[in-house]
Order: C-alpha cells, then sequence, then structure tokens
C-alpha cells in the first residue's frame, strides 16, 4: 500500500492533468495541501474520504466531448431500421432534430448558402441554446425507451439511462454530503463519468414511477437539471462544486404524466406513442423480433418457420395488449424451443413449424 506522501503526489499530478475549471482546481489544491498536513500521520477516515473526492473530480468530463455529428436523412434510415410505423412519431423526432441542429451551430442563419457550409455539424453555442426536452410518453412496450436509443444513434453520442422506477429518495440523483460514511455521488454524475464525456444523451426512464414519498423533492431536483439557466452549474451534493450539464442531451419517457409536477411538464414536450394493431404487431414480429430472436437463439433462419394465419393467434395470446413485449417474449421462447429441439436431436432436422393448430402446444396453455 502506498504512503499517504507518495499517494499526494499521484493526486497532484491527476490533478494537473484533469483540466479542471479554475475554481475546481483551486478546491482541489486546497483539499491536498489539506492532506499534505496530515502526511505526518497514518491514513485516517479524512484523508480516505478526501482521495475519494479528488478521484471522483478527476475521473469527470470537464472538457471531454463526443464529437456530434446529425444529417437527418441518416437520422430518418436509423428510425425507419430500428421501429416500425410510427409514422408521427418519427416526424416529430426529426423535426426536435432539425431544431437541435439548428440552434446549436455558429449561427442562426441557416438559408441558402449558409446552410450548405454548416451542414452536417453540431457545435455548442455558448448561449447553451437547445430543441425543447422530449417526454415520450406511451404505455408499456410501446418503444419509448428504444426510440431514445435511436435518437442517441443519429447523434452519434453515448446514452446513459437513469431509471426513475421507484426511486425513493432526491439522494439517488443529487448524491449525499462527504460528512456522511458511504455517501457518494447522485446517477447524475455517475452517468457523466460513464459516459466519459459532457455531452452524452442522459435517459430519464419513467418519471412518473418515483416513489410517493419522495415525490416532491425528485420532482424538485429535475426543475433545476432541465432548466438551462440552472444546470450548466448543477450541485451535487457528494462534489460539493458546480457541474455544467448544459450540453447533455435529456430524454424521458413515462407511462402518463398525472404524476408528474407541471413545473417539470413545463420543462418537456411530450409525445404520444400510440399503441399498435394487430397488423402493425404482425410485420414487427416478421422483420424485426423474429430475425433477432433466432440470432440470439444462435438457430438459423429455416430452424423456426410460422404459417402466415397462425401470426393473428399468436399476436394475441391473452388478449389485447397495446405494446409488443409480450409478442417479444413469445417468439423468443420459440426461438429457444427450435434451440433444443436442434441440440437434442428430438427435431430429426426438421424445422420447428408453427401453425394455427399446434401453436398452444408449443406456447403453452394461457
Amino acid at each position: 500500500m502506498p504512503s499517504l506522501l507518495e499517494e499526494i503526489e499521484t493526486l497532484k499530478n491527476r490533478v494537473s492533468a484533469s483540466h479542471l475549471p479554475k475554481s475546481i482546481q483551486e478546491k482541489a489544491d486546497g483539499q491536498i495541501e489539506r492532506l499534505t498536513r496530515l502526511s505526518g500521520r497514518d491514513y485516517t477516515l479524512e484523508a480516505d474520504t478526501t482521495i475519494r473526492w479528488i478521484d471522483w473530480i478527476t475521473a469527470l468530463p470537464w472538457e471531454n466531448r463526443a464529437p456530434s455529428s446529425l444529417d437527418l436523412t441518416r437520422a430518418r434510415q436509423i428510425l425507419d431500421r430500428n421501429h416500425y410505423g410510427l409514422d408521427d412519431v418519427k416526424q416529430r423526432i426529426l423535426e426536435y432534430l432539425a431544431v437541435m441542429k439548428l440552434r446549436l451551430t455558429p449561427s442562426n442563419n441557416q438559408s441558402g448558402e449558409a446552410g450548405s457550409r454548416f451542414a452536417g455539424q453540431l457545435i455548442a453555442k455558448s448561449d447553451h441554446a437547445r430543441a425543447p426536452i422530449l417526454l415520450l410518453v406511451g404505455l408499456v412496450g410501446t418503444g419509448k425507451t428504444t426510440l431514445a436509443y435511436s435518437i442517441a444513434q443519429s447523434l452519434n453520442r453515448p446514452i446513459i439511462r437513469i431509471p426513475f422506477g421507484g426511486m425513493g429518495s432526491a439522494r439517488d440523483l443529487r448524491g449525499q454530503s462527504r460528512l456522511h460514511p458511504e455517501s457518494e455521488p447522485g446517477q447524475i454524475i455517475k452517468g457523466l463519468k460513464q459516459a466519459g464525456v459532457k455531452n452524452p444523451i442522459m435517459l430519464l426512464d419513467e418519471l412518473d414511477r418515483v416513489s410517493d414519498e419522495a415525490r416532491h423533492d425528485i420532482m424538485g431536483v429535475l426543475v433545476e437539471l432541465l432548466d438551462p439557466e440552472q444546470n450548466k452549474a448543477f450541485l451535487d451534493h457528494y462534489l460539493d462544486v458546480p457541474v455544467d450539464l448544459s450540453e447533455v442531451v435529456f430524454i424521458a419517457t413515462a407511462n402518463n404524466t398525472n404524476n408528474i409536477a407541471t413545473a417539470v411538464m413545463d420543462r418537456l414536450e411530450p409525445i404520444s406513442m400510440p399503441s399498435y394493431t394487430d397488423d402493425q404487431k404482425i410485420v414487427i414480429a416478421k422483420d424485426y423480433l423474429l430475425p433477432k430472436a433466432r440470432e440470439e437463439a444462435g438457430i438459423p433462419a429455416e430452424a423456426l418457420v410460422f404459417d402466415d394465419d397462425a401470426w393473428h393467434l399468436i399476436v394475441r395470446p391473452l388478449g389485447y395488449d397495446a405494446g409488443i413485449r409480450t409478442l417479444q417474449r413469445t417468439i423468443q421462447h420459440l426461438s429457444r424451443q427450435a434451440a433444443m429441439s436442434i441440440v437434442s436431436g428430438q427435431g430429426q432436422g426438421q424445422p420447428l413449424h408453427i401453425t394455427k393448430d399446434n401453436f398452444k402446444h408449443y406456447m403453452g396453455e394461457w
């Protein structure tokens, strides 16, 4: 184990190489100076706490950015490749990306020659302008989370998912003071560290599902987090220094908006996710879910086949379902059965053939 003096030298080098903002650099230097005064003694709890704090400060991407680019034609291709239908939703997302592109380029005059000159560029302006924050609202399984990942792919930025389902304290977002034992930063700072850049996508997933006891406090943190005038100096209680989140692109999801505070909704632009019809589910099952399930199960395409007249029974085994999650699990289950048939030799080289007469045999009694 290195001595405290050796640890101090390592911390000095790390702080010098981290390109910290001036005020934070001065605070880090002050903390190292305090450590130096403790160097004549063995490690103490105070020394360990200070070292952990400096480890966090120097691990954050203060200046590192993802080189973003945005081509609306490519974005449309990504949306069409990853999602069937949802034409109105896709149009809203493309409009959102277009606004982001215009507001994050150096000039607001994008017509004619200037527009061509700035095409394909995405450069952050100093005034932190951005497109409105999207809130994808819809029932379970309608594609909210996967749409957020497609937007991140379109922007060529890393995406960090922060789950709000069951979140029981605002400390989960904002962290806890270093005065408390075992304290640590909140999920916002952890996500920033994980992304490694200061301009990632942050997916605030299931905003409506926080615990009732903590709802008021969590919504208060969200107001600060989503407000461009406040989030450029976001304060995590563990770090106790302002962190600039103005270049983070926030996307939120919810099953409904009833449990989201009005002040938070004022900072969001809701997009309603429609339910899927049976005909849409059949296309999704054939073109999206089945190829992916075959790949995950390691089986060739010819190992699992379906009669066309069986699909309308498969997509609705329990009655109406707005999303496709049950359908996805069903196809994955059938793909695993086909894999077992191949490995065990029970199928004698024949495909697992699903028909309207035998589908319940393979799916089980619902």
